[in-house]
Formats: structure tokens, C-alpha cells, sequence
């Protein structure tokens, strides 16, 4: 895509083509059902509409819109984007299947360094008030980690899950 975008549009100073390129690429993304062909016809069709108002983005496409290197400068341009975002569908699912690696990965670390760290007083006191509320015998915290204790907690909720939400 790079390559192709150093290669067209040698007339135009690096805005225009900054402009132009980013224009039919949103519309390349708009439009991938269409073929190119179709696409450059749309986009030739707009700006001639455009110009003809005086109110086009590119005023300076006036000059170019009907020579035959604007027009395969174009295609060219139009195949590469439907390329690029053919490509990227189809790495689609690695991308989501790295992301939910990356969602394990983090949840397992995470687990790791509670598994070292000593409980928090908020979950002392809440280990503490589910224990009162449904006559449960406490466990020594003092020896259980925060995951320990965090799991412990999650066990008790599903035990009385029905009245879990109705603690005092």
C-alpha cells in the first residue's frame, strides 16, 4: 500500500495526495460489496458533481479528473485498498484469538500475585460478615492468601446464592 502510494499522483504536492488517498481509501472501506471498477466510477462521478457546484473538497482535481494517468493512478490505488482490507478480514480471527490469549494471560498473572499477597481488610470483613450471617465456621485467614480468601468467599456466595444480595 505504501510503495503504490509513493508511485501515484506525481503532480500532486503532498497534501493533495495525502487528501486523496485518505478520501477513496474511507471510501473503499464503505463500499468493499463494490468492485473497483465501480468504485472509481463513483468517486470520478462525485467529484465531476462536486466541481461542477464549486463546492468539491479537491478543486484541484479539475485539471486531472479526465487524464488517463489520474484514472490508473486511481484503480491502482482502489485495487490496494480493497487488498488491504481483504487482508485484514481475513486476520480477523488470529487477532481475536491473540486478544484472548492476551485475556487469559493477564487474568492468570493476575491470579499469581494474589496468590502472594496477604488478604485485604476489605475482604477480611467481608469473609467476616458472611461467615455471621450464615453461621459458617471461619477458616484461619491469617495463613490464606488474597486469592485464597477470594475464592473462599466465591465458594460461600454460591452455596446461599439466593440470599447473597441481602447482606446487612
Amino acid at each position: 500500500m505504501y510503495q503504490i502510494k509513493n508511485r501515484i499522483y506525481p503532480d500532486f504536492d503532498k497534501t493533495q495526495k495525502s487528501g486523496v488517498c485518505n478520501y477513496l481509501r474511507a471510501l473503499v472501506k464503505q463500499n468493499l460489496n463494490l468492485s473497483y471498477s465501480e468504485i472509481l466510477n463513483k468517486f470520478v462521478d462525485d467529484e465531476k458533481y462536486y466541481l461542477e457546484l464549486n463546492t468539491s473538497r479537491f478543486p484541484f482535481l479539475a485539471d486531472f479528473i479526465d487524464s488517463k494517468e489520474f484514472l490508473k493512478d486511481t484503480e491502482d490505488y482502489i485495487k490496494e485498498c480493497i487488498k488491504y482490507y481483504e487482508y485484514k478480514e481475513r486476520q480477523r480471527p488470529i487477532i481475536e484469538a491473540n486478544k484472548a490469549f492476551e485475556k487469559k494471560k493477564r487474568k492468570f498473572l493476575q491470579e499469581v500475585k494474589m496468590s502472594k499477597e496477604k488478604p485485604t481488610k476489605k475482604q477480611l470483613y467481608y469473609y467476616d460478615r458472611l461467615c455471621k450471617k450464615y453461621s459458617i465456621e471461619k477458616k484461619k485467614v491469617e495463613e490464606l492468601s488474597r486469592l485464597d480468601l477470594r475464592d473462599e468467599i466465591e465458594r460461600i456466595l454460591n452455596e446461599h446464592s439466593d440470599d447473597y444480595k441481602n447482606i446487612d
